[in-house]
């Protein structure tokens, strides 16, 4: 199978040019350029972009998950993209060869959804939250996984088209539960490859305005949407204990358990649960989707 063709898509509030600027001239510099590249500014004008790039205003911010579809349609439409490459607007590509990488192993399997990439600060290291597994004590440790980061990876075009894409409603936080749970039912592999490094600043979720509300809303939400009824109040269930064990915040536990009233009380899309040889499935590469 010939290299996919690459596409990159970019998003930014306008609150961070000079670390936008780095990213996109790291993004210019691979050593194989990318078919497309399309930064959306979120409620912000754009910067001058460098030759060839692709800028989208929007008037207003329409949160991570529209603006991401905003980006991928565009790719779409532009019809020379195989692999799409999402990247947070603070992060940087410290080698050249990651579009590389990326096209080799999209390449060598033909059923590859998503690449999850490796995140690490300037010192090299990766944060516990940011890698995608249980056992998270060893980020340089790759392989088959269930979920992926959303600061950097990349997601198969062929795949986008047969399962769709980013939640819209969501906004921020758990997209990627939401997207991962349907490409697995779909029997499509998500990989975690420690090779491809996004930098990234060290940071906490909780910098975000109503991170709590929003990651609680969006919680019960996708055990909604994705989960089998057995499995939706095992899920929950669990997430409010180790909410309650690991929020120091009484201020943040209260808005997140207003998010989880909101979740239950209010509509989320279309409810399609995953079938139970998917439950299964996720069980044997190390995480069942209850924890």
């Amino acid at each position: 199978m010939p290299h996919p063709r690459i596409g990159v898509a970019v998003l930014t509030m306008g609150n961070r040019p000079a670390e936008l600027r780095a990213l996109l001239d790291s993004v210019a510099g691979q050593d194989i350029p990318a078919a497309r590249v399309v930064v959306v500014g979120n409620g912000t004008p754009l910067p001058g972009l460098p030759q060839g790039f692709i800028g989208v205003e929007l008037p207003e911010n329409v949160g991570l998950t529209a603006g991401r579809n905003i980006a991928m349609d565009e790719l779409r439409a532009r019809g020379d993209v195989d692999v799409l490459v999402d990247l947070d607007d603070d992060g940087l590509l410290i080698a050249p060869d990651v579009f590389t990488r990326v096209a080799e192993l999209h390449a060598a399997d033909d059923r590859l959804g998503i690449v999850s990439f490796r995140i690490a600060d300037e010192t090299g290291l990766t944060q516990r939250r940011h890698v995608p597994r249980l056992r998270a004590g060893e980020p340089l440790r790759g392989g088959e996984v269930t979920t992926f980061l959303g600061g950097g990876h990349s997601l198969s075009m062929r795949m986008l088209d047969e399962i769709g894409g980013w939640p819209d409603a969501f906004f921020f936080t758990h997209e990627e539960t939401d997207l991962a749970w349907r490409a697995l039912d779909a029997g499509w592999r998500i990989v975690y490859e420690p090779r491809l490094v996004l930098q990234h600043p060290r940071t906490s979720p909780a910098r975000h305005a109503n991170f709590y509300r929003l990651t609680a809303r969006n919680r019960v939400w996708t055990a909604k949407r994705r989960l089998p009824a057995l499995l939706v109040p095992v899920y929950l269930g669990v997430w409010i204990v180790l909410t309650v064990a690991r929020t120091r915040s009484a201020s943040g536990l209260r808005a997140w358990f207003a998010g989880f009233a909101e979740g239950v009380r209010t509509a989320c899309g279309p409810r399609r649960p995953m079938r139970w040889r998917t439950v299964v499935r996720m069980a044997r590469l190390g995480r069942p989707p209850v924890i």
